[in-house]
Parts: C-alpha cells; structure tokens; sequence
C-alpha cells in the first residue's frame, strides 16, 4: 500500500509542483467549500463532481492535514463518499481511511525536511512541522516498510 501511495503523491507533486493539497484540488477542478459540516472534514463525490468540506474553525495546520486527508480521498476513492473526525480516523483501520492518512502524511512531510533532523523524535518532529504525531508515526513507518 504504501509504495503505491508513495508514488501517486510523487507524480502529483512533480506533474503540478507543489505539495499544497488546496492548490492540488484546485487544479484538479476538485470544489472546497468553508463551513461548519459537523466533522473536521469530508469528501463527497455528487452529479459527477468532487467536493471537499471543511471546517472553518481549524487552525492552520490542522486544516492543511484535514485537506491533505480529504484530497487523498478524492484522488483515491473517487466515486466514495468519506468524512474525517479527528481523534477518530487514525484510529480507524479500514483500507479507504489508512490510504487516505498515508497520501496525506507523504503529501504534506517532505524528505528533505526529515533529513534535516535524524536525530528528531517523532514528537519534535511532530511539534517542528506543525502535525499531529501519528501522521509523522504513519510517515516514518512507511520509510521502515
């Protein structure tokens, strides 16, 4: 799963060049709206279009991981509908919702960034990029697998 992922991030990331997941949905034509739609965040695919919900009450960073989550989402599972409640979805296991927290950790970590620090624990990198440590935990492993 994750060398899969791994290289879908990549070809989005060199063909558009940038790691920015709203400027990835943009030219992708994927529609975001700002709201409070009752979760963190959710994809929905309707009348053959691609939509991506968010919460306008979260932060930053928060929302940058959000939108990576829910714009891995729409790249991967395109035709399913899909909701991210945080605290929740990294504890889920099911297939859509692993892929979608791996696409959003290789999409928003950058290499170099990790290279920078090898002697960083996950928490000081976690803390350093702004991200909650189990999206770190989640990239690391993918590098050990």
């Amino acid at each position: 799963m994750g060398n899969y992922i791994k290289e879908i991030v990549r070809r989005y990331t060199l063909k558009y060049n940038t790691r920015n997941p709203f400027k990835l949905a943009e030219l992708l034509g994927i529609e975001i709206q700002l709201g409070t739609p009752g979760c963190d965040g959710c994809y929905m695919f309707l009348k053959n279009h691609r939509y991506i919900f968010l919460d306008q009450n979260l932060n930053g960073s928060e929302l940058l991981q959000v939108m990576a989550h829910e714009l891995g989402h729409a790249i991967l599972h395109k035709k399913q509908n899909c909701y991210f409640i945080r605290n929740k979805t990294f504890l889920l296991n099911s297939k859509t919702e692993m892929e979608a927290n791996l696409f959003a950790a290789e999409l928003l970590i950058d290499n170099d960034i990790i290279l920078e620090h090898p002697e960083y624990t996950i928490c000081q990198l976690s803390r350093l990029l702004g991200y909650e440590e189990k999206l770190v935990e989640l990239w690391t492993q993918n590098r050990t697998n």
